[in-house]
């Protein structure tokens, strides 16, 4: 079987909510899967790479605020969210993404469209478990067994487990995509990411 696309995005990432609507077609269009790894931009960025957000970043922070709003209006994407609004705790969804993905591992592609969609499409705070819980959950997914799962230490670890093997790899922003080992860094680079998928590398 070919190997799936690796996706890194934090949920907190509105150019990681734009390849999250996109990565599965570029994917199947290969012959491929998606593999759906969440990390933490806190850790890469602000702990390890020593850097500010991009909205805190001088001058960087005004062209953001410009693309991302270009972006979505080019696209149609819905953005219910104020880019300087703030993120609150964005450990909760990110463990109860992979909470899921052990325990109910065919949801895990809809329940990364459902926190995307929460968070950035209708701009909604899910800084608690309860909060993610109450989200437009896949079928199948109880909101109570969520809620306590995402509050576990298991869902921690495995979020712990999750940023180190993505920060021990090289994952530094978002999205990232690995292709056969290849990275790609940043929605505008999908198309190239692509192009190495039809051509076989370069």
């Amino acid at each position: 079987m070919p190997v799936p696309l690796l996706f890194h995005f934090d949920f907190i990432s509105p150019y990681g909510y734009f390849a999250s609507l996109r990565i599965e077609d570029m994917a199947a269009r290969h012959g491929r899967e998606v593999d759906w790894r969440p990390m933490l931009l806190g850790v890469a960025v602000l702990k390890v790479m020593g850097l500010k957000p991009l909205l805190d970043t001088p001058l960087k922070g005004d062209y953001v605020r410009r693309d991302v709003h270009r972006y979505a209006r080019r696209h149609g994407v819905p953005l219910g969210r104020s880019l300087d609004a703030s993120i609150g705790n964005p450990l909760p969804a990110a463990r109860g993404f992979y909470w899921v993905r052990r325990h109910h591992p065919h949801l895990q592609a809809a329940m990364a469209h459902a926190i995307y969609h929460a968070f950035w499409a209708q701009g909604r705070d899910l800084s608690t478990p309860e909060a993610l819980a109450a989200i437009d959950l896949p079928p199948g997914l109880a909101a109570a067994a969520l809620a306590e799962g995402a509050a576990s230490e298991e869902a921690a670890s495995m979020l712990r487990s999750a940023v180190a093997s993505a920060t021990a790899a090289g994952v530094f922003g978002s999205p990232m995509v690995v292709v056969d080992g290849e990275p790609f860094w940043g929605v505008d680079r999908l198309d190239e990411a692509e192009d190495w998928l039809a051509r076989g590398g370069w």
